[in-house]
Parts: C-alpha cells; sequence; structure tokens
C-alpha cells in the first residue's frame, strides 16, 4: 500500500473510531445548567494572592479575603491539603488575566463539587467503562509493517500489563470493530472502578477520555507509565508520523503539553484522593 493510501485509511479508521466513541465523551462530562453564567473567557485578575484555610476539617481556597466558589456558586472546598495547595498554585500563577481553560486542577475539583447532573459512581463509572470498548490500544493498523512493529513494541506490554493486572481478556482488532468484551473482564473493571472514590472516578474519567484509553489511563495512575508517555502512547501513529516526516513544532507541541496538562492535573487528583492506596511504582517505557 503506497504512503499516501496508508495515510487515508489511517484517518478513515481514526474518524469511524471517533464515531464509535461519541456516545461515550458525551455520556462523561455534561455541560453546566444555564441557570448560572459560566464563564469561559479570560477574566481580569481581581486579586493579588490565593491562599488556604482550614474550616471544619477541609480546606478552602481565599483570594485575598475572598472565598472560592465554583461555577455553581458552590463554595470551594477539598479534604486533602496538598491538593488545596495545588489549586491555590494554579490561582498565584495568574497573571494579569484569570485563564480559567489553563487551570485543569481547579476544574476538576469544580466538576466533583458542583455535579450538575447528581451523577453517581455507578453513572461514573459504566461511562468511563464504555472506553473499554473501543479502547485506543486494541486497534491495529494493516499497514504499514513499521508502524505494526511500532505499535507491538510499544501497546502490546501494555495491553499484557493490563490483562495480567487484574486477570482478565481482552482482544485487539485490525478491523473497524472492536470484539466483544467477555463479561468476566466487564465485570471485573466495573469493580475495580467502584473501588474509588467519587473525587478519583472523576480524575480517571478525565484522564480516559483525554488519551480515549481505559487501559493507557489505569496504568498512568497506578504508576506503570509517566504522563509524557502517556501523551505518546495515546497517539502514536502522530508520533510515527513525526519520526518518519518531521514535526510542525508551534501545533504538535502545543498539542501535546495541552494532553499532558490534563493528565498531569487527573493523576494527581487521582493519587491525593487515594493516599494510602499502595500502588505500584512505574515499571514500562516509552520506546521510539
Amino acid at each position: 500500500m503506497s504512503t499516501v493510501n496508508t495515510v487515508i485509511a489511517g484517518a478513515v479508521l481514526k474518524r469511524v473510531r471517533s464515531l464509535l466513541s461519541a456516545s461515550v465523551t458525551s455520556s462523561l462530562f455534561t455541560p453546566l445548567p444555564i441557570s448560572r453564567k459560566v464563564h469561559t473567557k479570560e477574566l481580569k485578575k481581581f486579586y493579588k494572592h490565593a491562599s488556604i484555610a482550614q474550616n471544619n476539617g477541609l480546606f478552602e481556597i481565599n483570594l485575598d479575603k475572598r472565598k472560592l466558589r465554583t461555577p455553581m456558586g458552590n463554595l470551594f472546598q477539598v479534604d486533602n491539603e496538598t491538593l488545596a495547595l495545588a489549586v491555590a498554585t494554579e490561582w498565584n500563577s495568574q497573571e494579569d488575566t484569570i485563564k480559567q481553560y489553563n487551570m485543569c486542577l481547579t476544574s476538576l475539583c469544580n466538576q466533583v463539587i458542583d455535579n450538575p447532573m447528581q451523577k453517581t459512581k455507578e453513572d461514573l463509572s459504566r461511562s468511563i467503562l464504555r472506553y473499554l470498548e473501543t479502547d485506543t490500544l486494541c486497534y491495529r493498523m494493516l499497514d504499514p509493517p513499521e508502524l505494526i512493529k511500532f505499535q507491538q513494541a510499544n501497546w502490546d506490554p501494555l495491553v499484557d500489563w493490563f490483562r495480567n493486572r487484574y486477570s482478565v481478556q481482552i482482544e485487539t482488532t485490525t478491523g473497524l470493530m472492536m470484539p466483544k468484551l467477555p463479561e468476566q473482564t466487564t465485570e471485573v473493571i466495573h469493580g475495580q472502578l467502584m473501588s474509588y472514590n467519587i473525587w478519583a472516578l472523576t480524575a480517571l474519567g478525565a484522564a480516559t477520555e483525554c488519551v480515549k484509553s481505559l487501559i493507557i489511563a489505569l496504568a498512568l495512575m497506578e504508576r506503570q507509565i509517566l504522563v509524557e508517555d502517556a501523551v505518546k502512547l495515546s497517539r502514536l501513529e502522530t508520533e510515527f508520523q513525526l519520526q518518519h516526516w518531521g514535526n510542525v513544532e508551534w501545533y504538535h507541541d502545543l498539542d501535546m503539553y495541552n494532553h499532558q496538562s490534563r493528565l498531569a492535573a487527573a493523576s494527581l487528583l487521582f493519587h491525593w484522593s487515594s493516599e494510602g492506596s499502595g500502588l505500584k511504582q512505574k515499571s514500562l517505557k516509552f520506546r521510539s
């Protein structure tokens, strides 16, 4: 198959996969109700310093003398001091304007606190679990041979880790449709997701949506891979193309850093919400 045909086939395959997972993406994160105005543009900075304060065992954020509130008007409160300090750091890093779209940790916390659709752990778990049905790591290309080897070298160890870690079966495919997941696999992973609290589930859901892979997201949360590797693994075809045809620096770098920021925030929230879980350290690495 020629290079042009390979690129076209890859584009078509990506489009079909995006359509297959469209309902999953929309089910995880629902827009906030229109009952309260939500600012999406940059706002002029109205405070000098963000600090934290403890109140009845919870930690709040003070913007000078004003208490931070969520987009729906709820008082911003978390039960982890390190998380509160990290959120305050996000607010202190703002300069003349408040770039809310860059404040990933604050955004994730707001999502949990507001929970506008009143989603339960079961709702979130089912939404996240559906990503496994179209997991990025399970779809493989037929051509060119170099890309096939690249996928095998980087994706196979992670898929094997997933199978061994949870004692489940999951198959890969070179077609458009994912093989049906065994019922036992679904039950085991659902049980794993339900073992997390609502904060950790929200973080895992954000990471899964970002990389379109529950396998990558779980490996990141269990410290099997680094944030940088998680991003590369989620866009392996792009990494392959960059190695062969070069990089459009301003575009690819911006996209990569955006994904890294989102994943880093999700990973931090997950671990600060699951302290004492005794997760194992990383052992898998991205292969260039």
